[in-house]
């Protein structure tokens, strides 16, 4: 097949004649030669707010294709053979019993989809609720600030990444298990058009449905879900995993268990150390939410063709006087800010999106880029200040989300009234002053970096700006050791995905969680 890239159409002129028009000319043949194409690869080029163009990249199976590139120099078309993922050849070594899954986020449902597919029917833990369960316990959390512990925004079927923006953009280079995780996605009810956009994302209402046919599938295939079985104990022996305790009481035995705990399990952190796993603690981010009119953002990025492209995207990137980074974080288009809380008398927040990204704001995070230097260089300081801002932020907000206008943050007053627009949140808040949320060095660098942001983006930096806090769990604060064989010191535990150190985002989590069960499967078979 022929590859072509950097195919450039206006976007008021695209649609399938036009793509086929387009690759007959730079082909030089006439279209009756096609015999088919696919899209590989679409993004906007919006650079020239008077000109937008779709950025295509085409993957085409003609009649006589040596032929026609024999007459063809660009470096831009080629022959290209398109490769597929395959799971690795098995290994000799004989399971007694089936592998054990810590974790339902994508890390840990992907490796047992994975491991399904291959007949090896893994049992699953998951602390919190199936997915429709969780949902209705969300919602209640919402309206009424009544936390469940183990059901929340952080815990439950799907992991965190269900409720947010469903963003499955990622910079990782592992190209053959990220096609395999989107079309695992689209088999399971995603929409199609993730296999090729440069920024896909599902969407929290869509993502809800994709888990559950997920599950049914990895059931389908052998594999058991015990939910509301949260895993408190490691069984052990001779330095090698035999086992878990589930809620206190219940054993289950294996030789092999993954551990995809997720950034939020730090229960599970302590647990893991009075065993003498070893961890370390790594930087994260800390910062608020920022929430601005969608209309606004659409105008600045796209111009007067906002209206033909949907809720837009940004990403802002600054570094302080002092080399601090600032940098906007999983940035949702037309979305919510959530209270995304998962410990009583503690406040975090996050953002969330639903496919059509048709809500009034768009929102992302701010954060500041932090070090053990700023948190101390214990393994649980990371941990143990993230829940330090939450409890500050719960009670400068009165037990609800604290939200504070940019002018006021400046001031350093609690502000009294909004400006133009107000928020767009999951969960009450309250007016509150975030600068008795945050430590110094951080609200200094938001200060500092927000007039830049203005600068690139027209009105990001307005005073009736919104901001919510704590923005906190950006990432795992802790790295549970792996070895190159994936085991941690413990022999037969294997760390997994965002929450031990290995992952930022749902894909790059489901491909770490793919790499597990390839692991697996290259020693063992059942």
């Amino acid at each position: 097949m022929i590859k072509i890239r950097q195919v450039k159409i206006p976007i008021t002129y695209d649609n399938k004649d036009v793509h086929l028009k387009k690759i007959s000319k730079l082909l030089n043949i006439n279209s009756n030669k096609i015999i088919e194409y696919k899209i590989l690869r679409k993004s906007i080029d919006a650079r020239n707010k008077n000109n937008i163009l779709f950025v295509y990249e085409f993957l085409v199976k003609c009649f006589e294709e040596d032929k026609i590139l024999n007459n063809i120099s660009s470096s831009d078309i080629f022959l290209y053979e398109e490769k597929n993922y395959s799971f690795p050849l098995k290994g000799n070594i004989k399971l007694d019993k089936r592998p054990i899954i810590i974790g339902t986020g994508p890390a840990g449902l992907f490796c047992s989809y994975i491991l399904a597919e291959q007949g090896y029917k893994p049992i699953i833990f998951e602390r919190g609720e199936k997915i429709e369960d969780r949902i209705n316990t969300v919602e209640e959390f919402f309206k009424t600030g009544k936390l469940n512990s183990n059901s929340n925004i952080q815990f439950g079927e799907g992991g965190a990444g269900t409720f947010s923006d469903g963003k499955l953009n990622t910079l990782t280079k592992d190209n053959l298990r990220g096609k395999k995780v989107l079309e695992i996605f689209v088999d399971n009810g995603a929409p199609s058009e993730i296999l090729y956009e440069q920024h896909p994302h599902i969407g929290t209402d869509i993502l809800r449905n994709v888990i559950i046919n997920i599950r049914n599938k990895i059931i389908s295939l052998g594999g058991e879900f015990n939910y509301n079985s949260q895993v408190t104990n490691l069984i052990i022996d001779n330095n090698r995993i035999k086992g878990v305790i589930v809620n206190d009481k219940d054993e289950y035995y294996s030789d092999i268990v993954v551990l995809a705990i997720g950034h939020s399990a730090r229960d599970t952190f302590y647990m893991l150390n009075d065993h003498n796993i070893k961890m370390k603690n790594k930087n994260f981010a800390i910062g608020v939410r920022v929430e601005h009119p969608k209309e606004m953002i659409d105008k600045r990025q796209y111009g007067d063709y906002s209206n033909l492209l949907g809720s837009a995207s940004y990403k802002l990137t600054y570094q302080t006087k002092e080399g601090r980074g600032v940098y906007s974080f999983c940035m949702c288009p037309g979305g919510y800010v959530v209270n995304a809380s998962s410990e009583e008398n503690m406040i975090c927040c996050n953002g969330m999106s639903n496919y059509k990204r048709d809500a009034k704001n768009s929102n992302s995070a701010i954060v500041v880029s932090i070090t053990p230097n700023d948190f101390g260089d214990s393994l649980f300081a990371g941990l143990e200040f993230q829940r330090e801002l939450e409890r500050l932020a719960y009670q400068e907000g009165k037990g609800k989300l604290p939200i504070q206008l940019y002018k006021d943050f400046k001031d350093n007053v609690v502000t009294s009234s909004f400006g133009e627009y107000t928020p767009n949140t999951k969960g009450e808040y309250n007016f509150a002053n975030l600068n008795n949320v945050l430590p110094e060095f951080i609200t200094n660098s938001i200060k500092e970096a927000m007039p830049e942001f203005g600068k690139r983006i027209k009105g990001f930096d307005r005073d009736d700006t919104i901001m919510i806090g704590v923005e906190s769990r950006t990432s795992s604060p802790i790295v549970i050791e792996r070895g190159d064989d994936y085991n941690s010191s413990l022999i037969g535990l294997y760390p997994c995905g965002e929450g031990a150190g290995y992952a930022g985002g749902i894909t790059t989590a489901a491909i770490d969680g793919i790499k597990i069960a390839e692991e697996i499967g290259r020693n063992y078979y059942l």
